[in-house]
């Protein structure tokens, strides 16, 4: 098997056929070896050519509050007064740079997203 970089649709679709065959391959063998490199150009291509958009703000925050079991008054810490967290769920008023310092460092959700501009304004 011969590896070779990765251009177009076509090049991508035989690298995922390749990879099919060696997922049993054993780590350090020659075939595993084929296979990391594969996978890393695939991912490359990938991240290429399939870019994934951030989600907007306020999504990422209600997807985090759902995964996570939690209510908006939950976010009261974070965001202030529960009429505070209703207007920013709301749309009706845009996330402080205090808030999403908060937003980050207390629950983990990624400083890129928060600082998207939202698709509702």
């Amino acid at each position: 098997m011969t590896i070779r970089p990765i251009r177009n649709e076509n090049d991508y679709r035989e690298a995922l056929k390749q990879i099919e065959t060696l997922m049993n391959a054993q780590e350090g063998s020659f075939e595993g070896d084929q296979l990391d490199v594969l996978v890393t150009l695939v991912e490359a291509y990938e991240r290429k050519s399939y870019p994934m958009d951030l989600p907007d703000p306020v999504e990422a925050i209600k997807f985090y509050i759902e995964q996570n079991g939690m209510t908006p008054k939950d976010l009261e810490p974070v965001i202030g007064r529960i009429n505070r967290v209703y207007e920013v769920l709301n749309y009706t008023r845009p996330l402080t740079l205090k808030m999403i310092r908060k937003l980050h460092g207390q629950l983990g959700i990624p400083a890129e997203s928060l600082i998207k501009e939202p698709a509702r304004q």
